[in-house]
């Protein structure tokens, strides 16, 4: 299993970003496939996740009605589209399945 995350960058308060998670070795339909994100000196937390039944989505509250979760089956891959970001939003984020991470992407928001 392999997880290889990308998207990452600098963007201003205000922009947008799209993270990809491209997975190997499995299929990522059949799995609950999230995102996490860890701050400098925080715990790394849940931002997003994606159900394998009915594409079932669930957000932090901190991200919700800004960040939207989705899947392209075809291209084994899982997105993760922020919008309206926030210098908060700030952190490495991280795909997961199961007990398999990918590497990370650094967000940056900041002007």
């Amino acid at each position: 299993v392999q997880l290889v995350e990308s998207g990452g960058g600098l963007v201003q308060p205000g922009g947008s970003l799209r993270l990809s998670c491209a997975g190997s070795g499995f299929t990522v339909s059949t799995y609950v496939m999230r995102w996490y994100r860890q701050a400098p000196g925080k715990e790394r937390e849940l931002v997003a996740g994606i159900s394998s039944v009915s594409d079932r989505t669930d957000y932090a509250d901190s991200v919700k009605g800004r960040f939207t979760i989705s899947r392209d089956n075809a291209k084994n891959t899982v997105y993760l589209q922020m919008n309206s970001l926030k210098p908060e939003d700030t952190a490495v984020y991280y795909c997961n399945v199961r007990v398999y991470w990918g590497q990370g992407t650094q967000v940056t928001v900041s002007s």
